[in-house]
């Protein structure tokens, strides 16, 4: 199967060169068309839990990236159903969007032995070592956006013969969030301008280049962005609350694989490469040139991603969610049996993942 991807977004200012773009998710499943009317054998029941993940402590300005592991997590042998999660306070209540901002979240699974050694179990999609490795992911537009998957398909997860003698099959939740109470430029700070986090050095101590305006590098953990004057603002806790639906596992169950696809994957691949690199063709962030006058009179100062991806295997998509950031325009997914156009209204910094569900 050859996917095309397209994706559009609004070129900057010519005030605000070199600012980075920002990468998350679109999900599909893909299926042998023979199978659909397949169901569930012996009354296998949906089971369904909502779990909250572990306290944020957020104050006006203030930012929380961390991953957590071992979070809490469906057990066994079982079929994933589905995955929907909210942003909630410590009552329960859902928090606004416009007061706390989650740039994203990631759930991926990994196997730990006794030891602590974590071996991380990536989606079967095209990306390499470290990089758009998780199995559910979604950001800003996190609240009523479901991620189901229709019978009689299901991710399997925890097949005894699957995990490594020795280990435990767990889960992780690596989230990113920006508290915009109180901020002198709400659009700004979840841009993540680097201007309005003071920052001349990224999370690892490196000097942050004069060119880099926005992104990743700036709005780190425990970072904050620039407040008003005069503003005074208390600490309070914020959660995950996420809802995972399964089934257990049996015969009747057709398994699907997950793939993650990036629009800005320029394909290279080296053996054994890893992790945030120009050797790894999958992008975290990319930039977004400033708008021109030619520009301008040309194509209206939109930037169009456009990428063509090959699956190892054919099959049919029958599910898609799209995500993207303030600013973001569209993004077009064209294959061999699907045309699918997803509007999003987003951010100048924005991401753009393809996750993909799939039957071999």
């Amino acid at each position: 199967m050859i996917l095309l991807l397209e994706k559009w977004q609004k070129l900057l200012s010519s005030s605000v060169t070199g600012n980075m773009v920002l990468v998350l998710v679109l999900s599909m499943l893909a299926f042998d068309v023979s199978c659909t009317q397949a169901f569930l054998e012996n009354g296998n029941r949906i089971k369904s839990r909502t779990f909250l993940s572990p306290e944020f402590i957020m104050g006006p300005g203030s930012v929380e990236s961390k991953t957590y592991y071992d979070i809490d997590f469906p057990r066994g042998h079982i079929a994933l159903k589905s995955f929907n999660a909210e942003v909630v306070d410590q009552a329960g209540n859902p928090v606004p969007l416009f007061e706390t901002y989650f740039h994203h979240w990631l759930v991926g699974k990994y196997h730990e032995h006794s030891t602590s050694d974590r071996n991380f179990s990536r989606n079967s999609g095209l990306c390499q070592g470290q990089i758009l490795g998780q199995y559910f992911g979604l950001g800003s537009e996190t609240r009523k956006t479901a991620t189901d998957i229709p019978d009689p398909f299901g991710i399997e997860i925890g097949n005894p013969a699957e995990i490594p003698e020795g280990y435990q099959e767990k889960w992780y939740l690596d989230v990113h969030a920006i508290e915009t109470r109180g901020v002198e430029d709400r659009l700004g700070c979840i841009e993540c301008r680097c201007d309005l986090y003071n920052v001349t050095n990224d999370e690892d101590g490196n000097p942050i280049k004069p060119d880099y305006k926005g992104g990743l590098q700036c709005c780190y953990g425990e970072t904050r962005c620039k407040l008003s004057r005069g503003f005074q603002g208390g600490k309070r806790s914020i959660f995950l609350r996420y809802t995972v639906k399964w089934i257990d596992w049996d015969s009747s169950v057709i398994p699907v694989e997950i793939f993650t696809l990036d629009v800005t994957d320029t394909g290279k691949r080296l053996h054994g490469s890893t992790g945030i690199s120009p050797e790894n063709g999958c992008q975290i962030e990319y930039a977004v040139e400033s708008c021109t006058a030619t520009n301008a009179a040309g194509n209206g100062c939109v930037d169009i991603k456009r990428n063509n991806l090959t699956m190892p295997t054919g099959g049919y998509v029958i599910y898609a969610v799209a995500h993207q950031h303030v600013g973001g325009i569209g993004s077009t997914l064209y294959g061999q049996v699907i045309f699918t156009l997803f509007m999003l209204t987003c951010s100048r910094f924005f991401c753009i993942f393809f996750t993909l569900f799939h039957i071999w």
